[in-house]
């Protein structure tokens, strides 16, 4: 099932508790959130039906860290928070500037937003941000080689990474799935992890985009630290242990406002 429309901010708030506990039973979901356990039930089970948590009898849990969540429903996910997101990078980005961009709906959000820039060179593995960029006549867009996932459009592999390394670029614009408590960035798929790297280390400067939801999140594949960023653009203030490693590695931070 996928979501028809985004959740409200209790929903969210829901969905990001459980997230960062793992597991939680209804005893705690009643005495943090202060509804009934009819509302509960029926955020639960919205969030359940749309493969976002786990239901059990007495809680529930976070979705398995083995499988990101269906590409359409990404998509809806937080949407207000990316847009926000994506308006503070683009503002960042000079015109005439090279950049790299990687695979993911928060990315996908930051292309649309760079479209009224001029003279952009960009070098992406993500099909959707390609065909949406190479519609301005002043942009360069280069795809890589690889393999193309069905689910998302984007573009994996060896052959991939052997491509992205054959540049330099002034920015790599990279989102992430998962963001563990000690600042290691997590994803789904090692083909995609790769790339990633790839970009971080081919990138003078590295924007990280990742909404409030990607902290404390689970994922299995191991891309990187938080602290390889230049700059990191999320939408609320990250716990302590992670403004400490911003703190300390010099990534600076921005928070970005989302429209009411």
């Amino acid at each position: 099932m996928t979501l028809e429309k985004p959740l409200n901010a209790r929903q969210s708030e829901l969905l990001k508790t459980i997230e960062e506990h793992g597991t939680v039973t209804m005893d705690d979901l009643e005495a943090e959130f202060k509804v009934t356990p009819q509302t509960l039930r029926r955020d639960l089970t919205l969030l359940a039906e749309a493969g976002l948590i786990q239901r059990f009898h007495g809680g529930a849990s976070a979705a398995n860290s083995t499988e990101n969540l269906p590409y359409q429903d990404r998509q809806i996910q937080n949407l207000a928070a990316k847009e926000a997101i994506a308006r503070e990078i683009s503002a960042a980005i000079p015109d005439h500037s090279s950049m790299f961009i990687n695979i993911g709906t928060t990315t996908e959000s930051i292309a649309k937003a760079l479209m009224q820039h001029t003279g952009l060179q960009v070098v992406t593995n993500n099909l959707h941000v390609a065909s949406l960029m190479s519609k301005k006549e002043d942009f360069r867009v280069i795809v890589t080689s690889g393999e193309v996932r069905s689910r998302d459009g984007g573009i994996v592999g060896e052959a991939a990474m052997d491509f992205v390394q054959q540049f330099r670029l002034d920015f790599g614009i990279i989102g992430i799935s998962a963001i563990d408590e000690d600042g290691t960035l997590l994803d789904y798929d090692y083909r995609e992890v790769r790339v990633a790297q790839a970009i971080i280390q081919n990138s003078r400067h590295v924007y990280l985009a990742a909404d409030h939801s990607k902290f404390g999140r689970r994922a299995m594949v191991k891309l990187g630290n938080i602290s390889q960023a230049s700059s990191l653009y999320t939408d609320q203030p990250p716990q302590q242990s992670i403004a400490t490693i911003l703190s300390d590695a010099g990534v600076d931070l921005h928070i970005c406002t989302v429209d009411d």
